[in-house]
């Protein structure tokens, strides 16, 4: 019994190294600059929102962003002993590594251990990957569990015992719940059975399975539906769309992309299997291409798309890549020598063309902005009791992620806070009560988003509209600072407006000359648009 024991370990040793090598890879990429110095300003949400009491945060979920509801759930738990930028991102870190083992023991399963090593490393490296391994939200942990959950059906459909797909859909379920857009993995494990030609049992219990995920899923789609204004800023897709993604998945050097696609062509080749048995291609396949056509189709007229929804169906490229490199090496004249070690160095010369841009990616720079860096201007030119106005509500993110530099001020608009309104950045002021606390002052901030300071920008809200009419009517323009993500501008009341003895004396006006960077001071007058 002993030595039936230790062959058996010994038999499993190359698997267990095959899974938890790509592990490592991914840990080491995903730590490596986790604190960059900011949160960009979806991080931010997550971090304002978690950082909410439970009925507080229950409330927030029956207005906006009910989609994300069982994520800030768990951040709530996890922020909970220290909250802080590197605990905000440690749990895309762990799903991001859980789906890389997923990902090679899928391959270990499907094919064999070198094929999950090689599938395991492929998607560890993989720039895509280490850029959501570093995000403050959902997306990791879906990919993590999509993969769970294609390894789970992989297991099921070669079971006769009710508990694989009890397990399966458990999986699936809370994958959905996690980011509804993960639902589209049914229809790629139904694309996977049809190709396996399963038979009718396995049908049926997959069946109810997708059925009681979708039973469970169904509230969370009829209140999201409602809230669909979160998601009116997507385009239309195109082709663009699709080679954009392509790029994500593969790599965006052609030297990468290119032998990625022709190892893929290979894995693909006509092959005779078992009719019910779960090849690594008629898993891979759907799984990589189904869930991106279907969004990016519908899409093309009704905008649902962006790549980070798709981001569980990238586990499907490196297996076929690697199942390519498989097919290859066991077709040459002679056995490649140290194949296992010429795909790892592969694989290795693959990271090192995507270094750069896997260390261009640690900078906060890389995200659409950074609100550390909009709070440290803040502090920089705000004092406290300065009066500020925040144009639109949402560029409040900043002084909710990053309250020191708006310690002390005056949030002229904001009349009920984020966390007691339900709201993301909380209840302002209707404009009647809005231009009667703008009347007593002489001076105001405006600290507004960059778009709101277009001029074809046009707010939907009353209380919007009524700040840029008394800024523009009432006011002048005094002082501006630009920075990526913010614009800061002292307005001061124009001497025809002044309704009644000024209620505190406007401190000096700064220097016009000297300041550094773009938006000098002394810009024209104009309305903050």
């Amino acid at each position: 019994m002993v030595h039936a024991w230790v062959r058996r370990s010994a038999a499993r040793r190359p698997e267990a190294v095959a899974v938890l090598l790509p592990v490592l890879v991914v840990l080491v990429i995903g730590l490596w600059g986790l604190d960059r110095g900011g949160m960009w300003r979806d991080e931010a949400v997550t971090f304002q929102v978690a950082r909410r009491s439970v009925p507080q945060i229950w409330h927030l979920l029956h207005t906006v962003d009910a989609v994300h509801g069982l994520y800030y759930l768990l951040m709530h738990a996890v922020l909970a002993p220290h909250p802080g930028e590197i605990a905000l991102r440690l749990p895309s870190v762990c799903g991001a590594a859980a789906a890389t083992g997923l990902v090679a023991a899928l391959g270990v399963r499907l094919c064999r251990p070198r094929v999950g090593l090689w599938a395991g490393l492929l998607y560890a490296v993989t720039p895509m990957t280490g850029h959501f391994a570093q995000e403050g939200r959902s997306y990791a942990l879906v990919a993590a569990g999509a993969a769970g959950a294609t390894l789970l059906l992989v297991r099921a459909a070669r079971s006769t015992r009710p508990g694989p797909w009890c397990a399966y859909g458990a999986t699936a379920a809370a994958t959905c719940l996690l980011h509804e857009m993960a639902l589209l993995l049914l229809l790629a494990h139904a694309t996977t059975l049809a190709l396996a030609r399963v038979p009718a049992r396995v049908w049926r219990a997959w069946l109810l399975a997708a059925a009681a995920v979708t039973l469970v899923l169904t509230p969370l789609v009829l209140v999201s539906r409602g809230q669909s204004a979160q998601v009116a800023w997507l385009s239309r897709t195109g082709i663009g769309s699709a080679e954009r993604l392509l790029g994500m998945f593969t790599g965006p050097a052609l030297l990468v992309t290119v032998p990625y696609l022709v190892l893929i062509f290979l894995a693909l080749r006509p092959a005779r299997t078992r009719p019910g048995t779960l090849s690594l291609q008629a898993v891979a396949l759907p799984l990589v291409a189904v869930p991106p056509a279907v969004l990016l189709t519908v899409s093309h007229w009704r905008p649902l798309y962006d790549e980070r929804y798709v981001l569980f169906a990238l586990a499907g490229a490196p297996l076929l890549a690697a199942a390519g490199a498989e097919y290859f090496a066991t077709r040459l004249p002679r056995p490649l020598p140290h194949a296992v070690l010429t795909g790892v160095l592969a694989v290795t010369l693959v990271f090192a063309v995507q270094l750069p841009l896997l260390r261009q990616d640690r900078s906060p720079d890389r995200r659409p902005d950074n609100l550390a860096a909009v709070s440290a201007v803040a502090h920089r030119e705000l004092r406290p009791g300065d009066p500020v106005l925040f144009l639109p509500s949402l560029a409040r993110r900043a002084a909710l992620a990053y309250p020191k530099g708006f310690r002390g001020i005056r949030d002229i608009a904001l009349s009920v806070p984020a966390p007691a309104s339900g709201t993301l950045y909380g209840q302002e002021a209707d404009p009647g009560e809005l231009r009667r606390r703008l009347d007593r002052l002489d001076h105001v901030w405006l600290v507004a988003a960059p778009f709101a300071t277009h001029r074809a920008w046009d707010p939907g809200s009353a209380t919007e509209r009524a700040k840029l009419a008394v800024v523009d009517e009432e006011f002048v323009r005094r002082e501006q600072v630009v920075r990526r993500g913010v614009t800061l501008r002292l307005y001061v009341r124009r001497p025809t407006y002044i309704p009644a003895p000024p209620t505190g004396q406007l401190r000096p006006a700064r220097p016009s000359v000297g300041r550094a960077g773009p938006g000098a001071l002394g810009s024209p007058p104009g309305p903050p648009r």
